[in-house]
């Protein structure tokens, strides 16, 4: 560029120069061309460009027009971008002689914020549907404003160059759009057209092409109508699809996908159609039609045409609408709602490229609708819920990751990595005053998850350019997560489950101080040794003191108590009713078993063996499930804990069990008088609502009683169980009508995909205190050591 030197020279000394970099969500979201029209606006010169902490701009001209444009920024600029910082300074003018956008730079740090994939805007879907235009019913049209970003992207800064559409030469027409700054598809980088970009086909199982392009859709909807199974490939993995209003085949994919009883999501046309088969509030719907689009959990209206097969004694249903054009046609062209769940096998990560999914999904899909455009890493759906009057994530995926969260206070802090839990598993990477959360990778029960779980870190290094010498993990020893991080790095700081629950939601609200943590769960390592999951904990910024928990019981037999409430039942009656227990045969979850099962359990409680103790919270909810008789063996985590939940209906009522506690150097919640109760009105025929409904209003008496124990203002809920939304919402408004201010989760997830980005902001905090910080020797000099895959035995969870 030509330097217009002289002019400088010749007196035009009222011109300035503002130099200006900006931080944060502003690549990929039409920032660039933002910043051209509001330079053109003002008549200023310069140029911007991006670069791998940001967007730099540069431009010159009067003092007056140059403080406009710094203060139009901000309120002016485009709907997904989030400005983190905004650096700038005034300096003398070099004469620019236009305004230009830049070539990227791609020196320095990578710092800049990678966008989550955003679902089709309004623009996009007009043009999709509109039978004039050159995209029509074209299935990845996008624009600046929506479509893939983080499962194209290979490296920073975010050019066509460093995504998977590097592979698609654009069109002259296309070409004209990208390279034009006043069109919304200035530098969109998936930018595309039928002429250029990626195209659909229809597989049968062995790979063969059966049709392509528009009559691939058309044969899938047919497949669809007909029963039929079909893998359908879309931004971040595959999903199955089936007829949700087909007994037949919704109980067929099931009996293939090996999943009993859990429940499927859905994917509907179009909000009308949600709310003829669902409640939806105005949050709820807010959700639904978001930029993130997730899995919105809704409750069902009564007579729905949804096959009971879906969500088998559920009163919600997980409901989406369509994220990206393909969706959008095969939706539209289809008219009903679809099973839309992740193309796998259950706990093996989901599929991401064709021929893989031909391999792993053999047996399971009838068709494959595949398309060419690369996915560089697999995003599931996110999962949420509207709880307590705002948005609460339950699996934080496409939609939210990787977006970070701001650590406070705000200091620089080193490199980290968090590599999280074992059940619902994440990873975390704390860079600068950032916390990078990685998208939902899973349980680390398969070989699949455990590589999954190691190539998310690796490209979270790559993406950043950053290789951490800190790594924060949980303490449980025999955790994958935890044996990778010591067999990886030297400098290893183990954070406690609980802390690391309760500490995540503390950060995640912003609140600094001494607070008392409420963190219920099924199980987390103790330092002590044992499980815990019913936990008080009294925190400061960087530390935390066990204050109370619920009085201990044994799970007899282990890793099965998980899997059966009737053995957790029988755990607890035990220790009430000793030897007497296994006669009284009224007890539903002694009546579950059989004389000569009662009689080898009833050894293993004797004689303590392999009956692991724990103050497990989410285990009481199971063993009071099993005594109510709503489930004496689950098929998935939390079945039992859900159906309890469930079964309050709407029930509204104040009472409660009566809710002791002993105090023997630790505060401890003693259960015994609440079963009782609950034995007591289970005899007397009470019925499953109120007992329901009692029950959880016992629960949260404790969490009171405790509160006005302890007397510190601040209370944060974390854990599992405050998944549960009646326990969460009372629990809410006991405490403030007890004087206490209550904290919850929003964007991170309560349940163990809260845990990692809890790791990091423990182990920052806590970084000089050497009581947190265990160290061990890397035994290899290889990036990643090799380290044998072993299931994980969740009674020592």
């Amino acid at each position: 560029m030509i330097l217009a030197s002289e002019k400088v020279k010749a007196g035009k000394t009222d011109l300035q120069r503002l130099r200006a970099a900006i931080r944060g969500a502003v690549q990929g979201v039409g920032f660039r061309p933002f910043v051209y029209r509001l330079a053109s606006e003002l008549e200023l010169k310069g140029w911007v460009n991006n670069s791998p902490q940001g967007v730099n701009i540069e431009v010159e001209g009067p003092r007056e027009a140059l403080e406009s444009f710094l203060l139009r920024i901000d309120p002016e600029k485009p709907p997904r971008a989030s400005i983190q910082s905004l650096e700038s300074s005034f300096l003398n003018p070099v004469g620019f002689d236009s305004f230009e956008i830049r070539q990227s730079d791609d020196s320095g740090e990578k710092t800049v914020f990678v966008l989550p994939d955003i679902a089709t805007c309004h623009d996009c879907l007009q043009e999709v549907f509109s039978p004039s235009n050159r995209r029509y019913r074209y299935p990845f049209t996008n624009c600046t404003n929506c479509g893939p970003r983080f499962t194209i992207i290979e490296n920073l800064p975010y050019d066509r160059p460093a995504t998977s559409m590097k592979r698609f030469a654009m069109c002259t027409k296309c070409d004209r759009e990208y390279h034009d700054p006043l069109d919304r598809r200035f530098h969109a980088q998936p930018n595309a057209c039928p002429e250029c970009g990626p195209q659909i086909a229809l597989w049968d199982g062995t790979g063969r092409v059966m049709d392509e392009r528009d009559e691939a859709l058309s044969a899938s909807v047919r497949a669809l109508r007909k029963g039929l199974i079909v893998a359908v490939k879309g931004l971040g993995g595959f999903h199955l699809m089936v007829d949700a209003g087909n007994d037949e085949a919704v109980g067929e994919l099931r009996r293939r996908k090996h999943r009993e009883e859990k429940p499927f999501a859905l994917l509907y046309p179009s909000i009308g159609s949600v709310e003829r088969d669902c409640e939806v509030s105005s949050f709820e719907r807010r959700l639904l039609l978001s930029p993130e689009a997730p899995i919105v959990l809704l409750k069902r209206k009564p007579g729905s045409s949804i096959s009971e097969a879906i969500a088998p004694g559920n009163p919600y249903l997980g409901v989406m609408l369509p994220c990206m054009p393909l969706h959008h046609i095969l939706m539209a062209e289809l008219g009903f709602p679809v099973v839309a769940t992740s193309g796998n096998i259950s706990d093996e990560p989901i599929c991401i490229d064709e021929v893989e999914a031909l391999d792993r999904l053999k047996g399971i899909a009838d068709l494959f609708l595949v398309h060419d455009r690369a996915i560089v890493r697999h995003v599931d759906d996110s999962i949420a819920r509207v709880m307590a009057g705002r948005e609460m994530v339950l699996r934080r995926a496409r939609g939210y990751a990787p977006l970070p969260l701001h650590l406070k206070p705000a200091n620089e802090h080193p490199v980290l990595l968090a590599t999280g839990a074992h059940l619902k598993n994440n990873i975390a990477l704390v860079t600068g005053q950032e916390v990078f959360i990685s998208q939902h990778i899973g349980d680390l029960e398969t070989p699949q998850a455990f590589e999954a779980f190691q190539h998310v870190i690796e490209t979270f290094e790559d993406l950043y350019d950053t290789q951490p010498k800190l790594v924060a993990c949980d303490m449980h020893p025999d955790y994958l997560s935890t044996r990778f991080a010591r067999g990886n790095f030297s400098d290893v700081r183990l954070v406690q489950h609980h802390f690391a629950h309760v500490m995540g939601c503390l950060a995640e609200n912003e609140v600094l101080g001494c607070a008392l943590g409420v963190a219920w769960d099924g199980t987390g390592y103790g330092p002590d040794g044992t499980i815990w999951g019913g936990e008080f904990l009294r925190l400061d910024d960087d530390d935390f003191d066990r204050v109370a928990h619920f009085r201990t019981f044994s799970l007899p037999g282990g890793d099965a108590a998980v899997r059966e409430p009737r053995r957790i039942a029988l755990g607890i009656l035990y220790e009430i009713f000793g030897a007497d227990l296994f006669q009284m045969s009224d007890l539903m979850p002694v009546a579950a078993f059989k004389s000569r099962e009662l009689g080898i359990l009833r050894q293993i409680l004797e004689k303590k063996v392999n009956s692991p103790v724990t103050s497990s919270a989410g285990r009481i909810f199971d063993a009071a499930a099993s005594i109510i008789g709503l489930h004496q063996r689950v098929r998935f985590e939390g079945q039992a804990a859900m159906a309890l939940e469930f079964a309050i209906g709407d029930c509204v009522t104040d009472q409660f069990y009566p809710v002791e506690m002993v105090e023997n150097g630790l505060m401890v919640i003693d259960w015994e008088p609440m079963i009782n109760g609950l034995i007591h009105d289970v005899r007397t025929g009470i019925t499953h609502e109120l007992l329901a409904a009692k029950f959880h209003n016992s629960m949260v008496e404790a969490i009171v009683k405790i509160a006005l124990r302890v007397s510190i203002e601040t209370v944060a809920l974390s854990g599992g169980c405050f998944q549960n939304k009646y326990l969460t919402e009372r629990a809410i408004v006991r405490l403030r009508e007890s004087g206490f201010t209550p904290y919850w989760h929003q964007r991170v997830p309560p349940n163990d995909g809260g845990i990692a980005f809890g790791q990091a902001v423990a182990a920052t905090r806590s970084f000089q205190s050497s009581d947190q910080v265990s160290s061990f020797q890397s035994p290899g000099s290889s990036r990643f050591s090799t380290l044998r895959f072993q299931p994980q035995s969740s009674s020592s969870e």
